[in-house]
Formats: structure tokens, C-alpha cells, sequence
């Protein structure tokens, strides 16, 4: 059962990390009160766009998001997720631009999907800007890397393989 794209699961656990973890007397809380608007659950980027409206549109059209809510009017802020990616989506402001106003990127975005080969040949189809083939990488991924309306970088990748960072040559932090 899903509601608002996440599982009954991840309800759940949202659920259970307020009661498993109370506040002690004189201690800081350090567990968010639920919050249906701010997930607390999953990291929530920001991601600026020059016309938020049509960014919104785009993205699910052509990677699959899905619209959880919009504000303003005009448009000046939407939730979306895919999966159990959150994503927030403003306008520029504050000093923030998006890529293709800036002319290059500060950041890229790694997005999770259950089949990562149709993904790509549905966003291959809307005119979506790839630019790394999908492939599998060395550390056990089947990934592409694709632009998206306002020059954002995005890679979707499938776990292909269950990967030893070592065997690829990572250094793995001693704990």
C-alpha cells in the first residue's frame, strides 16, 4: 500500500522513531515532530529553477516524478518525489540560480529506480539531454548520467551487483 509514494513501511517507521525515542526530561529533542510537509526521513534537496511550473511539469513527464504539492502564484515552490526520492523545487532567489543561468553545476543528484534500463529509454524518448550512456560501473552499479530542463545533472542508477568498496579501490574508514 502506498500513500503519498511512500509504503506502508516507511509510514511506519516515521511512526515508530517518535515513540522508540521519547524525550527524557531536560533532554533536546533530537527526533522531528512528523511533519506531512518536510519529511524527516530522507534527505529533501532544493533544487532551483528558472519557470518552477514548467520544471515541475518536465520532470514528471519525462523522469517520472510525481507532484506531492505545489505553492504560490505563481508557481514559486513544488514537492515531488520518485520512489522514495523527495525533491523540492524553487525558484531563484536569495542569492541561488539555476545552472543553466549560472553556466555550470555545483552539484549532481543520484536517483535510486527499480529499472534503471527503462527509465533511460523513456527519458531518451522525451528528448532528455544524456550525457553518460548507462552502463555498469566498476563499484557494481547500472547507472546513466542525463540533464535535465535547466541543466541539473542527474544520474539514475539500479544496484547491479553487491560490491566490496575495496576490490574497486576505495579506502574504507576503519570504524
Amino acid at each position: 500500500m502506498r500513500r503519498n509514494g511512500r509504503t506502508a513501511f516507511q509510514l511506519l517507521r516515521r511512526h515508530l522513531l517518535i515513540f522508540l525515542h521519547p524525550v527524557q526530561a531536560g533532554q533536546e529533542h533530537t527526533i522531528c515532530i512528523m511533519n506531512r510537509s518536510v519529511p524527516t526521513d530522507s534527505m529533501l534537496a532544493h533544487l532551483v529553477y528558472r519557470d518552477v511550473a514548467k520544471a515541475s511539469d518536465w520532470l514528471k513527464r519525462v523522469f517520472g516524478f510525481t507532484e506531492d504539492y505545489r505553492y504560490g502564484d505563481p508557481v514559486s515552490g513544488v514537492q515531488m518525489h520518485l520512489g522514495g526520492a523527495l525533491i523540492m523545487l524553487t525558484g531563484p532567489r536569495n542569492g541561488t540560480e539555476s545552472p543553466s543561468t549560472l553556466g555550470f553545476n555545483t552539484q549532481m543528484l543520484t536517483i535510486f529506480v527499480e529499472d534503471v534500463d527503462a527509465h533511460f529509454a523513456h527519458s531518451k524518448e522525451n528528448g532528455a539531454h544524456i550525457w553518460e550512456e548507462l552502463h555498469e560501473t566498476a563499484y557494481g552499479e547500472r547507472q546513466y548520467g542525463v540533464k535535465d530542463m535547466d541543466s541539473h545533472r542527474w544520474l539514475f542508477s539500479q544496484h547491479a551487483r553487491d560490491v566490496d568498496p575495496v576490490e574497486w579501490g576505495a579506502n574504507v574508514a576503519q570504524k
